[in-house]
């Protein structure tokens, strides 16, 4: 295990010192990272048991932490008054990608019943801004495009997680009748929840203007605070029977709309120590489940994910967009660049324990071959698409692309004591 963790930090280090050359290329973090990860599982220097726990313990970290710092960044007001592109994809385009997805996932899955192929529909809507660094950081693609995908990547994994775990809990009520009332163990979820990530997000950040009007405490402090509210709002939720994920998002809603970009934290963790906690979660995910994953794909597994990638995703986005004033090259654009990624295969994890054995294994091997898939294909046309793409917008200078819009984050004060 120790030689498997020092190759891991060699393999970091090796990463970050290439990192602004690979960003040009083709081979992106996550592509990497659950490469190595497989890799590692041949070499048998990190045993299954010990790397699935601590996938585990990651993952949900990670999620409780990306899913709480990932909504603080976003300014909901701005968002319903000036950004029209990702509210309707997150509004309109992924109820539809679930819709669609179940009709198209039901008959492939014939026999299983028509929740399973909603549930797997769900698991496949959510998209990664991880897997997307290499376009929403890209300056070829016009400012206004980058922001619209970084906005929607950002609240549609919080957004789905209440789809998926009430279909979750359909399928459980449906399998085991007898065993669990899901239905109201899945409405106590969805309902405790946000209110307890309500509660915690809207008055911590209250407490935050407070301490910082009084200048009783200072950025670095207030980080460590933003960290302990989010698994606060996780394991407050629990407590009263609520979804602990859910929660978090919510808090981390209210909590960046009460302190409207105060807390500097919030977007240079995501941007540092956030990256680190992704990595480790891709490597784990490639270490841990990507082989057996691999094993168990299948053609009708093969034909869910790539209809999902190919067809589902670019028909909800562009159905989303029409009356927009986004260009058909544009709707396109923000079709393919939804990867999928950490969301997919974390949420598979947290509701395969709840779900019948055959039921609850088929659906995650589903989501990690669905995000590996999505990291190659994704991560090989990133670059260049982006680079055509923004060739191609910037020669048409009145394009609704090329003009500007205005920033989600506010200004932030980076006041120090």
């Amino acid at each position: 295990m120790t030689t498997g963790l020092l190759m891991l930090a060699m393999f970091t280090v090796c990463y970050t010192l290439l990192a602004k050359t690979l960003s040009n290329g083709i081979l992106t973090a996550p592509i990497l990272f659950i490469g190595f990860g497989v890799m590692m599982a041949q070499t048998g220097l990190f045993p299954f048991a010990e790397a699935e726990h601590l996938l585990h313990i990651v993952a949900e970290v990670a999620l409780i932490i990306l899913l709480f710092l990932d909504a603080a960044q976003i300014n909901l007001k701005a968002l319903r008054a000036r950004h029209q592109w990702p509210l309707r994809m997150l509004v309109i385009g992924l109820p539809l990608a679930v819709v669609i997805g179940t009709a198209v996932a039901a008959p492939l899955l014939s026999p299983m019943p028509l929740l399973v192929a909603a549930l797997a529909a769900a698991l496949l809507a959510p998209t990664d801004a991880a897997l997307g660094q290499a376009v929403v950081t890209n300056e070829a693609v016009p400012e206004r495009v980058r922001r619209a995908l970084t906005l929607e990547s950002g609240l549609n994994d919080g957004m789905a997680l209440p789809i998926i775990l009430l279909f979750a809990s359909l399928v459980g009520e449906m399998m085991q009748p007898e065993a669990t009332d899901w239905l109201l163990f899945g409405a106590k979820q969805l309902v405790f929840g946000p209110l307890v990530g309500g509660v915690i997000g809207a008055v911590g950040g209250v407490m935050f203007l407070a301490a910082k009007r009084r200048k009783m405490t200072s950025v670095t402090i207030e980080g460590i605070g933003a960290l302990a509210m989010a698994g606060g709002a996780y394991l407050a939720a629990g407590m009263v029977d609520g979804n602990g994920f859910i929660s978090a998002f919510v808090a981390g809603l209210f909590f960046g709309n009460v302190i409207k970009g105060q807390c500097a934290f919030i977007f240079e963790f995501t941007e540092s120590e956030g990256q680190m906690l992704a990595w480790g979660a891709f490597f784990l995910i490639g270490l841990a489940l990507v082989p057996n994953a691999i094993a168990h794909l299948d053609a009708t597994t093969l034909a869910i994910i790539l209809t999902s990638l190919f067809i589902v995703r670019p028909l909800a986005v562009w159905l989303s967009l029409a009356g927009t004033d986004a260009a058909p090259l544009t709707k396109l654009f923000f079709g393919w660049f939804g990867p999928r990624g950490l969301a997919t295969a974390l949420f598979a994890l947290l509701i395969v324990d709840q779900l019948d054995h055959d039921i609850g294994e088929y659906l995650l091997n589903l989501a990690v071959n669905a995000v590996w898939i999505s990291a190659v294909l994704h991560g090989v046309t990133a670059v260049p698409f982006a680079k055509w793409y923004g060739a191609r917008m910037s020669a048409n200078e009145g394009a609704a692309e090329m003009k500007a819009s205005p920033p989600m984050r506010p200004d932030i004060s980076t006041d120090k004591i």
